[in-house]
């Protein structure tokens, strides 16, 4: 699809592909929030959750913040996942804009 696109365009797009090659993958996954062991009425979304194990975050920005890193590391710790990708399609070449995390820490 190329650059240029809204994030959304490219979370849809990415789970359609996944999902054609028979891949589970979820977008918009709402996951419920806890603050000292109490569900509070706030939850937030995971943009792709593939095969209930792998969280994805998409970006369609010019340049990644540490906003967007902090952002993933919460969620995988909030869902207590191991894996993470923070994907930036807003770059020449995609596998410029992967960034892998894994339990908390960017490799």
């Amino acid at each position: 699809m190329g650059p240029g696109l809204l994030e959304s365009v490219y979370e849809y797009c990415l789970v359609k592909e996944l999902k054609s090659r028979d891949i589970i993958a979820e977008h918009q996954v709402f996951v419920p929030l806890f603050y000292k062991e109490e569900k509070l009425s706030k939850d937030f979304r995971n943009d792709i959750l593939v095969e209930n194990a792998i969280i994805i975050e998409i970006k369609a920005a010019e340049l990644l913040l540490p906003v967007h890193k902090a952002q993933i590391i919460s969620y995988l710790k909030l869902t207590e996942k191991q894996l993470g990708f923070l994907i930036n399609f807003n770059v020449p070449l995609l596998k410029q804009g992967f960034k892998r995390f894994v339990n908390n820490f960017e490799e």
